[in-house]
């Protein structure tokens, strides 16, 4: 009789352990939440609190904008260098960035010698059509005297809504100007020159991924087909990346439709997407050379790694930055946003190519690393081994240019720029861009201004001697070897005059962009470099040769 009672009473108990089991788990996803919500809140809390109370104590005056932005900034720097705030007041220098769209004159202003200056106007907007030059002074925006105002100041005074006027004041040489503007909607191509490079091979360079990049290189590539191109170098160095829509477009210009170019993958489902291409490409089989460095990154990968990652291109120069970080946009209260970081993008081949883990720091709070150990294999269409974690390796490798000290210091200290004022005062015109050359007269004439111009500067043999001493004195063995240091000193010792004369083709070289530049713009500069640039004829080598090409993209069948 007492059984059943038993068992009734064990069932229930069973039931109860259940029910309190399932609930404990529950509740410990719903406690897991809770608490994180309320370590939010009470963390802003205590902030909220520590700044009424700085406010009220603090010994002196406190701007609040300043110190809440401040420490808003530096939580910010504790997760990646891409996550940032971005206050109201600075939405339109973003909205800049992101589309290549302000109101204003259409010129690149920057501080040299200690002088807001002209450093570059775009041609065919107002600054350039109003006639104001590289190296004009800034003296005067409108009434506001800007002498002595910072170059973010200046920048905020000559923009503004579109058909809007306003005065502009400059030194040039020994005469003051003005200048009478109207601003107008600046749109900054993200192609800034596309030409050919002999008769059959075309080269584009891509500067930017802002909105219509993607349609700024469709352009270019029509037009180039049109002029008889069977061939294709695309230059993305020194691209910083942007929308990864275009970067899409872009490689859908030479592959075919439906095929995925990129992944993002991140902690929310609602970011996780895959990108295809949408259209027919523009030309599927050009033989295709895309040039890559240490400063191509993000969209500027995507593209390369993917055009590397169907064999349908070869990459020729450095291994690019390592940017596999995808960003997004959230609106906030008050009209500010927060870009951060939202997902990894990983291309075709199923590689990541971020190089840094900013989860895991060293000791000086800098991501690492990802370890060579760490870096995994994967192939292309074609079977070839291609990495990920560090960004994309060239198929062709191409050594940086190292430059002299000298030419360093002469650009660096402004005086190529100054030399280069003055040329453009005394001559009205130069031949074209590719046919322009530094002529030993104009060398002369500029080792002639040199002369009583400040331009020391130390060689890399003369800091590894002053090396070698601090540390002889150090570890107490300078007594010992000063003689031969002095003898060492003493024999390398550099000559700025004659160093003039060992690295005269390079400073030649740096004069002539100079000079190109006051008379044909950023396209000049970079029409007038194909010629002499190291990656171009290795790109041209490539193309000319088509079993070499071949085979890069496919070494198995040779």
């Amino acid at each position: 009789m007492i059984r059943p009672t038993v068992n009734r009473f064990r069932s229930n108990k069973l039931i109860l352990f259940l029910f309190v089991f399932l609930g404990l788990g529950t509740a410990f996803a719903f406690t897991f939440k809770n608490d994180k919500l309320f370590a939010i809140a009470k963390n802003l809390d205590i902030f909220a609190s520590l700044i009424r109370e700085l406010d009220s104590y603090y010994v002196d005056e406190i701007n609040p904008d300043e110190l809440i932005s401040i420490g808003i900034q530096a939580m910010l720097e504790e997760l990646d260098p891409y996550t940032e705030f971005i206050p109201e007041e600075e939405q339109d220098d973003f909205r800049m960035m992101t589309t290549g769209e302000y109101g204003g004159v259409g010129a690149l202003i920057g501080n040299r010698i200690g002088t807001n200056m002209i450093l570059m106007p775009y041609r065919g907007f107002p600054a350039h059509e109003a006639g104001l030059r590289i190296g004009d002074e800034i003296l005067r925006v409108d009434s506001t005297d800007v002498t002595d105002r910072v170059t973010s100041e200046i920048s905020r005074l000559l923009k503004g809504p579109a058909n809007t006027g306003l005065t502009v004041e400059v030194k040039r040489g020994e005469d003051t100007l003005r200048f009478q503007l109207t601003r107008k909607k600046i749109v900054i191509s993200n192609v800034p020159y596309y030409g050919m490079v002999d008769g059959k091979t075309g080269y584009i360079k891509l500067s930017d991924f802002t909105t219509n990049a993607a349609a700024d290189v469709r352009n270019a590539l029509t037009d180039l087909k049109a002029q008889g191109m069977e061939k294709l170098i695309l230059d993305v160095r020194d691209n910083p990346g942007g929308i990864l829509r275009e970067a899409v477009e872009i490689v859908n210009l030479f592959i075919p439709k439906g095929k995925e170019v990129v992944r993002t993958i991140g902690k929310l489902q609602s970011v996780n997407t895959v990108y295809k291409t949408e259209k027919s490409p523009l030309d599927k089989d050009i033989d295709l050379v895309v040039l890559i460095n240490e400063r191509s990154a993000s969209a500027a990968e995507i593209v390369a790694g993917a055009l590397q990652d169907y064999d349908r291109a070869v990459l020729v120069g450095r291994k690019t930055f390592g940017k596999g970080l995808v960003q997004s946009t959230i609106p906030l209260s008050y009209n500010s946003q927060v870009k951060l970081t939202t997902a990894k993008y990983y291309i075709p081949s199923g590689r990541c190519i971020q190089a840094i883990d900013y989860s895991q720091k060293d000791e000086d709070g800098n991501g690492r690393s990802v370890a060579d150990s760490l870096r995994n294999s994967f192939t292309t269409k074609n079977g070839r081994v291609v990495l990920d974690g560090g960004g994309i390796e060239p198929d062709e490798s191409v050594e940086s240019i190292i430059y002299a000290p000298i030419t360093y210091s002469l650009v660096g200290r402004s005086l190529v720029f100054q030399y280069v004022n003055k040329f453009f005062l005394e001559n009205k015109e130069i031949a074209n861009p590719r046919s322009f050359q530094v002529t030993e007269d104009i060398y002369h004439d500029f080792v002639d201004w040199l002369g009583d111009k400040d331009y020391d500067y130390t060689t890399r043999v003369e800091k590894a001697i002053e090396d070698l001493e601090k540390f002889a004195e150090k570890e107490k063995y300078y007594e010992d070897i000063k003689n031969e240091i002095a003898s060492l000193r003493k024999s390398v010792s550099h000559s700025k005059e004659q160093d003039l004369v060992t690295f005269k083709d390079e400073v030649k070289e740096a004069l002539r962009d100079e000079i190109i530049s006051r008379y044909y713009f950023q396209e000049g500069m970079v029409e007038g470099s194909l010629d002499n640039d190291p990656d171009v004829r290795v790109a041209m080598d490539l193309l000319k040769d088509k079993q070499l090409y071949a085979m890069k993209l496919n070494p198995r069948k040779q």
